[in-house]
């Protein structure tokens, strides 16, 4: 008899017409037949004979039919006693089961547990919680049911037909789901091991177009990803000329192994391949960051397991403890450290900052008859090592194009972004004032000029001029050094100068409205100095073709990584070491004041991309190396410039976002007691600095 059944038993175990057969009765019945004696039966009973009698006839009489042949002092079973006697010990067994759980029910307790997920969920990530929850809850029923889609998934958890789902995709847009981060991943390259690209430590999608594919199909969570991602980066599969689709990974390694496919899959899938050297996973650029794996459940569910007001934590956690689910629950997140939990593809991270994901991918962007065009002018400098987190970083990872606004006002927007890099900061100043730039990466001097003067120096003077300029708005660091190093000057090998003191009626190149600029100005200002001391462009010199023979000035005042790159050709050397005014260096990011008003969401997405890649930059082992190549500077210059995650060297500068206002009033206060920069003085600082636009991006990854 099944559990529906049962239920409408509960108490009785029988029915026949409109007479019931009570549990009692039975129980009775069974102990007379054991016995074939109503004395016997009394005496493990614990009842007088009479009453065994009694009920024998009242179960006789509800039946319709005798059970027992009466034959003197013994008796005998009758065909209905002998088939009441067969079934009945199944009957008590069942009330008894019904019992236990109903009163299990009533405990908090259930007996099975249904559990939906995607089927790379399945292969990869859920077995090993499947098993670890089998050897701790045996006597539950665990049933898993594997979906193609998260579509699927969530239909199936919206009818009922399962109690949790984890997925690669969040499904917080549906108010009726709860999504919960427990655990991460990341989607990558798979390749056989011994193709030609399988020792490849970072490799592009963009760079990959005309390979050979195999790519899962539409349905598939890892193909939503991949039509995602593509879309934001102005790409889609059919830009890949040579391509096969398959339904799952099983009909996916054929083509890798024996044809040699290049494969798109996520961390989940291929881990047996890959432990057995089989096959190799390799992290792609548009892939760079881990994504997080969720788990979901009905909003209505969550909130009825929730603490109670007028219980204690204690009760409630011991109430809730007894559910198979929140079993499943509990060990979930406490295998998941209720935190960053770094995939099998990456390491995990010694920085002290929180992690930072890619935003889940599981609706393709949608390709507009006649979208809105609007374009992002950003002017970096990414030989200026300090910076690459705000420039070459985003560009080659596609993390700006991630992070923008796809929905709202911009849901039918199509971004044009324009990376313009120069060799030092007062072009950039210069276009962020002619509204030709909307961002910015500068030094601290220029970034100060940026929201004060135009940038602009004739080669005889090295005052600026005053002129009405578009207003900019500081709103993040970029990279830091509290000690005020990266700024110095270096003179040939042979010169006799050993100090600033030997600069007097001397002549020094140095990059006008630079970092460096600033730092000379203030060095021989605050020694009396600076009027007896010439100061010449150098905009127009090759830092790189520069020799001791040059003879156009005694010396250079130049910004890092700049003068070590000259110092490490063995030409050079520095005139001062150390920090003359001991006033921290900083790089800072600036947008134009009317860009930022307009189009606030444009620049929190651009400083999400900037912590995406800093966090990138110092938790990736191959990251030194892949800046080394982007930028075409040696690695040890990129390591003795910016800390990075491999190096042991500290690095002159460290990523760092955060806004010092006491660095920069301090800044100012030196600055503007210098003849042509009165102006910095009068800059409005509160207004200035904008550290909103920080927070809200800090706060929404």
């Amino acid at each position: 008899m099944g559990a529906a059944g049962g239920a409408v038993i509960a108490k009785r175990c029988q029915k026949a017409g409109d007479r019931t057969v009570e549990i009692y009765q039975l129980k009775v019945f069974l102990e007379v037949a054991h016995y074939l004696s109503f004395t016997e039966a009394a005496d493990a009973l614990n009842l007088t004979q009479p009453a065994v009698s009694a009920k024998i006839k009242s179960l006789e009489a509800s039946l319709g039919a005798e059970l027992f042949h009466r034959l003197g002092r013994k008796i005998k079973l009758t065909a209905v006693g002998d088939y009441l006697l067969e079934m009945g010990p199944g009957l008590l067994d069942l009330e008894n089961r019904l019992t236990t759980e109903i009163e299990e029910i009533k405990q908090g307790k259930y007996s099975h547990l249904r559990i939906g997920c995607t089927v790379s969920v399945a292969n990869g990530w859920l077995p090993k919680i499947l098993f670890e929850y089998r050897q701790k809850y045996p006597e539950v029923d665990v049933q898993c049911l594997p979906f193609e889609s998260a579509q699927r998934l969530h239909k199936a958890m919206t009818l009922g037909e399962i109690d949790v789902g984890f997925s690669e995709t969040d499904l917080k847009a549906f108010d009726e789901i709860e999504s919960t981060a427990i655990d991460s991943f990341q989607y990558c390259l798979i390749v056989a091991t011994d193709h030609r690209l399988a020792k490849a430590d970072w490799l592009s999608l963009r760079h990959l177009t005309s390979e050979a594919w195999v790519f899962p199909a539409k349905t598939m969570p890892e193909r939503l990803a991949l039509d995602t991602r593509l879309g934001e980066l102005g790409m889609e599969v059919s830009d890949f000329k040579n391509h096969e689709i398959v339904h799952s990974a099983s009909l996916m390694s054929p083509f890798l192994s024996q044809g040699h496919y290049l494969g798109f899959a996520s961390s989940l899938q291929f881990q047996t391949e890959c432990k057995a050297n089989v096959l190799t996973a390799i992290p792609l650029q548009e892939f760079s960051l881990d994504l997080k794996l969720f788990m979901l459940q009905l909003a209505r569910e969550v909130k009825s397991s929730q603490p109670k007001r007028h219980q204690t934590k204690k009760q409630s956690k011991k109430k809730l403890s007894k559910k198979p689910l929140q079993q499943l629950i509990q060990l979930v997140k406490k295998r998941a450290g209720y935190g960053y939990v770094p995939s099998d593809n990456t390491t995990a991270s010694p920085a002290s900052s929180p992690p930072v994901y890619l935003q889940s991918l599981g609706v393709s962007v949608r390709r507009l008859n006649a979208p809105e065009k609007q374009t992002i002018s950003i002017g970096t400098q990414n030989k200026t090592i300090q910076t690459v987190t705000a420039g070459i970083i985003i560009q080659q990872l596609g993390l700006l194009e991630h992070f923008l606004p796809r929905d709202g006002r911009y849901r039918n927007t199509e971004y044009q972004i324009q990376w313009r890099d120069f060799t030092s900061g007062a072009p950039i100043a210069a276009g962020l004032q002619s509204d030709k730039l909307d961002i910015g990466i500068l030094g601290d001097y220029p970034l100060l000029l940026s929201g004060t003067l135009p940038v602009s120096y004739s080669t005889n003077s090295n005052r600026p001029v005053a002129i009405p300029v578009a207003k900019t708005r500081l709103v993040s660091f970029v990279a830091s050094n509290p000690d005020g190093a990266g700024n110095t000057v270096i003179v040939p090998n042979r010169s006799p100068l050993t100090s600033l003191d030997d600069l007097r009626h001397r002549v020094i190149a140095v990059p006008f409205a630079s970092a460096a600029h600033g730092m000379i100005m203030r060095s021989l200002s605050q020694e009396g100095l600076l009027p007896e001391v010439t100061l010449t462009s150098i905009n127009n010199l090759n830092i790189h073709r520069l020799t001791p023979r040059d003879n156009q000035a005694d010396g250079y005042a130049y910004f890092a990584p700049l003068h070590d790159i000259a110092s490490h050709k063995g030409k050079f050397r520095r005139l001062i070491e150390g920090n003359v005014e001991q006033l921290p260096t900083f790089h800072g990011i600036v947008a134009r004041e009317a860009f930022a008003d307009e189009h606030p969401e444009l620049v929190i997405a651009y400083l999400k991309a900037l912590i995406a890649a800093q966090y990138w930059y110092e938790t990736t082992p191959n990251a030194l190396s892949l800046v080394s190549k982007w930028v075409g500077l040696e690695a040890k210059i990129v390591a003795k410039t910016l800390a990075d995650y491999s190096s042991d060297a500290s690095g002159l500068f460290f990523p760092d976002t955060k806004i010092r206002t006491d660095w920069v009033e301090e800044h100012v206060r030196q600055l503007s007691t210098i003849s042509g920069n009165e102006a910095i003085g009068e800059l409005d600082l509160s207004a200035w600095i904008q550290p909103q636009l920080l927070e809200a991006a800090l706060s929404s990854l």
